[in-house]
Parts: structure tokens; C-alpha cells; sequence
């Protein structure tokens, strides 16, 4: 588990919260909204992405317009617990593009996968070959009716 960064500093923080939000955003309107000079940002962003901290960029598409409007939401419990099934697991979870999220958890949900499609039917096609691939105990499916909200910055 990633340790939190406490070393991050007033100006870091503000970078942060600048990138998460609009992370094409030229130097010179980064450095304006934060206060900072030019090369500071740079610098800073650069160690930043040297460590880790900023993992990658993306374009964060509107799922809708992407034609992807059905979320679902799969509880899964296993009675299987050892490391080969949990490989095989994870390469079922990696090979399958609908899925952009996948959690282990605590409590008796084992698994929580959060799965885009464009339809109730693409869900079934999806979870047929999930289970083609993965012997599951238990699946529960909720489709979400409504996203409220919907973010990816981090509250930093």
C-alpha cells in the first residue's frame, strides 16, 4: 500500500489539484494560477512524475456520448482464495475492456468491478465470458439508474 506524501509542500498541492483538473494546460497558465515561476512547475511536475506520484495523463470521456451510458456495478464472491485462482482472476479482470474499475474488499463481498457497456445485453455478453474465463461462487449485478457524481481528482 502507497504511503501518503506529507512532504508535498503549499505550491505542490495547488500544481496537483491544477493537473488533475486541466493536466493540458500549458506551463505558463499553470505557473499564473498557482504563483510560481515557470520553471519551478516544470521542475516540480517532472519530480513529481519520477516518482510516481503523477501516473499518467487522459482524456476522462463523457461515458454517454462515448456511447458507454450503462454502468453496472458486479458483487463477487469466491470460495476460492489461493494464488492461482487469484492470478487467473486478475488476468480475467485485465482481458476485459468493460471493466474500469476492480476492488478486493473486506467483508462478504470479495470483489467489486465497476463495468461500462453500451447496453443491458453488452452487460450479458460480458459477464458470459467472464464466467467463461473465472469460476465465481456468487455474482450480484446492479445497474446504476442515475451517476450523481462522477471524479477523478483526488481531494489532495
Amino acid at each position: 500500500m502507497a504511503k501518503q506524501n506529507d512532504d508535498l509542500s503549499d505550491i505542490d498541492r495547488k500544481i496537483l489539484r491544477v493537473l488533475q483538473l486541466e493536466a493540458n494546460l500549458p506551463l505558463d497558465r499553470i505557473a499564473e494560477k498557482v504563483g510560481a515561476s515557470r520553471t519551478a512547475i516544470w521542475n516540480r511536475i517532472k519530480r513529481f512524475e519520477a516518482s510516481g506520484l503523477i501516473k499518467r495523463y487522459q482524456a476522462v470521456l463523457d461515458p454517454d456520448l462515448a456511447g458507454l451510458g450503462q454502468t453496472f456495478f458486479v458483487m463477487i464472491r469466491t470460495n476460492k482464495h489461493d494464488s492461482a485462482w487469484l492470478k487467473r482472476f486478475s488476468d480475467a479482470v485485465e482481458s476485459l475492456p468493460q471493466i474500469i474499475e476492480a476492488h478486493r474488499l473486506a467483508g462478504e463481498t470479495d470483489y467489486l468491478l465497476k463495468v461500462q457497456v453500451e447496453s443491458p445485453a453488452a452487460y450479458d455478453r460480458f459477464y458470459r465470458s467472464l464466467i467463461d474465463q473465472i469460476e465465481l461462487y456468487n455474482v450480484t449485478s446492479q445497474i446504476s439508474m442515475e451517476t450523481i457524481k462522477m471524479a477523478t481528482p483526488l481531494p489532495i
